[in-house]
């Protein structure tokens, strides 16, 4: 992923922030030799203070043996994209149908080193972080081995515990636009109010000042 000086975030608190509201992904897994790499979507918990993300994936799942034989994994999150057509991204002294179209949005990338967790109480205590991250007001039972309602399903799945090793983030904003045009793609997002439309003007706002 290519990242601009004005697309790179400002620290490290502004993907954090991000992410923290993003927990779907897809981990990107290098596959065998001779076969292409596998893509999983996935919901995960990121923990900052553990420097980790946990999720846990289906025992049939294919990519088990290419992740046993290689565990450096991407796991690559994007949101908050829209198109921006040429015209509103015109320079000032430019025709508006010189404008170069473009895509705005946030990326994350969390370069991680995956290890697989079949033993039962470990795999019950990530499943028990995810369920805190996805449900903090409670209503399910705690997963335990060998209990009900869920100690019975532990087998049918395996954990992964993904220990970030790299982090590359994007925010692409238009951050290397004159004022002017920024303020005219802003009026337009507001006046669009397209999918995700509110979320771009926001960074894009956020990022100008």
């Amino acid at each position: 992923m290519l990242i601009h000086p004005w697309d790179a975030p400002r620290d490290d608190s502004e993907w954090q922030g991000w992410l923290a509201a993003h927990d779907f992904g897809q981990l990107a897994v290098n596959g065998l030799p001779g076969e292409p790499p596998f893509v999983q979507p996935l919901h995960f918990a990121y923990d900052p203070e553990r420097n980790e993300a946990v999720t846990h994936l289906a025992r049939p799942n294919p990519l088990w043996p290419a992740l046993q034989t290689n565990p450096q994994v991407t796991l690559s999150v994007v949101d908050d994209y829209v198109f921006v057509p040429g015209p509103w991204q015109a320079l000032p002294d430019m025709p508006p149908e010189h404008g170069t179209p473009t895509s705005f949005y946030t990326a994350v990338q969390l370069t991680c080193r995956a290890r697989i967790v079949d033993d039962p109480a470990e795999k019950a205590d990530l499943l028990n972080r995810q369920v805190a991250h996805f449900q903090p007001e409670g209503g399910s039972a705690r997963a335990t081995p060998g209990e009900a309602p869920y100690g019975r399903m532990l087998p049918g799945i395996r954990g992964i515990r993904l220990e970030v090793v790299e982090v590359r983030a994007k925010f692409k904003y238009a951050g290397h636009r004159p004022e002017e045009t920024r303020a005219r793609i802003a009026a337009n997002l507001t006046a669009r109010r397209g999918p995700r439309d509110t979320a771009a003007r926001e960074h894009l706002v956020r990022r100008a000042r």
